[in-house]
């Protein structure tokens, strides 16, 4: 997946395919009702605004509520767009902003089954690319040889994403997995952002291994929109040097115009040695995500 300029950020749906997320400030980007229809209106607003800034890549998940639903719904027209999703947690809200549960995660073969199904269901051979989600380092989903072989079949690149403050060791033992003697996994998405860099030093392996990185959560889930600028923190992402794709979460049209400005901010190493010392221990930062309420 080459891209360039603006196409180095792609559009992830986790903020408008469900009522209910993590990130900061919901209260204020949202419809009021956030009823089915009105959150697909809006990620078609984001969709039509992203495609027409030249952003080509499209990030969604079984467990984002209906965001495959609405991404494979605008697809069609749309050709070069190129759509990524992920299996491995089920939403279980029902379409509710607070809930007991809001997603279950489970890497079992069975559930691999399901939840390609769904996809396939959605999105037919328009899926480009099918990640395990979530991936840390006690999952299955880097032990289990019948399910590596599912996904090494099942069509689209493999790939993962990660989380937790052990990313580095899930990237490198993911990057180990092979096939019949090739690689299972060509595509790493992990959280990148100023707050938890932690990853950094194995995604520039997995990028010099040939695999695809993509950062997401560069914004901390809200924070760094706030305590420093988007565009800001935004930058310093898409100049690490093994990222192809950096994520925005934009849930407003204003969000997203000025998240695309980063592509156009030039970073100094004097800048990008400042802003590291930002930096939190791994397992602080983690606990913090963990705390942020659903809203």
């Amino acid at each position: 997946m080459e891209l360039n300029g603006i196409a180095r950020i792609g559009l992830g749906l986790a903020a408008v395919g469900r009522p209910g997320y993590i990130n900061l400030g919901r209260a204020n980007d949202l419809p009021r009702e956030r009823t089915i229809e009105a959150m697909r209106s809006r990620a078609h607003e984001l969709l039509d605004a992203a495609w027409a800034a030249g952003v080509r890549y499209f990030d969604v998940a079984r467990s984002y509520g209906r965001a495959e639903e609405f991404l494979a719904g605008w697809l069609p027209g749309h050709d070069g767009a190129i759509a990524g999703s992920k299996w491995g947690y089920t939403y279980t809200a029902n379409w509710q902003i607070t809930a007991d549960v809001h997603e279950v995660k489970d890497h079992s073969p069975s559930t691999f089954d399901r939840q390609l199904a769904e996809s396939r269901a959605l999105f037919g051979d328009a899926l480009y690319l099918y990640q395990v989600h979530s991936v840390t380092p006690d999952s299955p989903a880097l032990t289990d040889k019948d399910l590596h072989r599912r996904l090494a079949g099942q069509g689209a690149v493999a790939g993962i994403s990660t989380s937790g403050p052990r990313q580095a060791d899930t990237i490198r033992a993911a990057c180990a997995i092979e096939v019949d003697g090739e690689p299972l996994f060509r595509s790493v998405q992990a959280t990148w952002n100023l707050l938890e860099p932690s990853a950094g030093g194995a995604l520039a392996e997995a990028h010099a291994s040939g695999r695809t990185v993509i950062v997401k959560e560069a914004l901390a889930n809200g924070r760094l929109a706030a305590s420093l600028s988007d565009t800001l923190a935004l930058a310093a992402a898409l100049h690490q040097p093994w990222a192809a794709v950096v994520l925005s979460g934009a849930a407003t049209v204003e969000q997203l115009a000025s998240n695309l400005t980063a592509a156009t901010l030039t970073l100094t190493a004097a800048d990008l040695d400042r802003l590291a010392t930002l930096a939190e221990q791994p397992e602080a930062y983690w606990k913090t995500r963990a705390a942020l309420p659903w809203s």
